[in-house]
């Protein structure tokens, strides 16, 4: 044998590999967690509470509380899509010379909850909001940079 031969062979004769069932990663087989567990989870902003603070004019505090409440992790489609739209309504009742005084009220987190509300709104447009929210998504843009678009896109937890 020459020098080049000495290296060392590897052992592919072992059947070790074989004992993995690859039938539980098909698709098929997949079981979601039951949709019933979403109704224990977050249940959403209080549309009393929110609609009660718009009327008194209180948008910093309704927008606020909207995005505290998000429903980020809960599985319920209808509370996700209801959470939509009241969020939708808060950002639509704030005008746009008020935007930049809400957004420097609000943390990192927050503002991160509000452009995936805002890329949300984008996805289901209701009439004229595709504007207003064009306006936020500048202003929040302007405030937490690329960032917070990154970690909306990376975060798994939808708005």
């Amino acid at each position: 044998m020459s020098k080049s031969d000495d290296r060392k062979i590897k052992d592919t004769s072992g059947t070790a590999f074989r004992k993995i069932d690859v039938d539980q990663y098909n698709e098929h087989n997949f079981k979601d967690e039951d949709p019933d567990t979403g109704l224990t989870g977050p249940q959403g902003p209080d549309d009393n509470e929110i609609l009660t603070l718009l009327s008194q004019g209180k948008h910093l505090e309704a927008l606020i509380s909207v995005l505290k409440s998000a429903p980020l992790g809960c599985k319920n489609q209808q509370v996700k899509d209801n959470a939509r739209n009241l969020t939708q309504k808060v950002l639509l009742s704030i005008k746009t010379n008020q935007i930049d005084d809400c957004i420097a009220q609000l943390d990192r987190e927050l503002l991160d909850v509000l452009m995936k509300y805002i890329y949300r709104g984008f996805e289901v447009p209701c009439e004229g909001s595709s504007g207003h929210l064009l306006v936020w998504h500048e202003k929040v843009y302007n405030v937490s940079g690329v960032g917070s678009i990154v970690r909306v896109f990376a975060d798994s937890k939808r708005a």
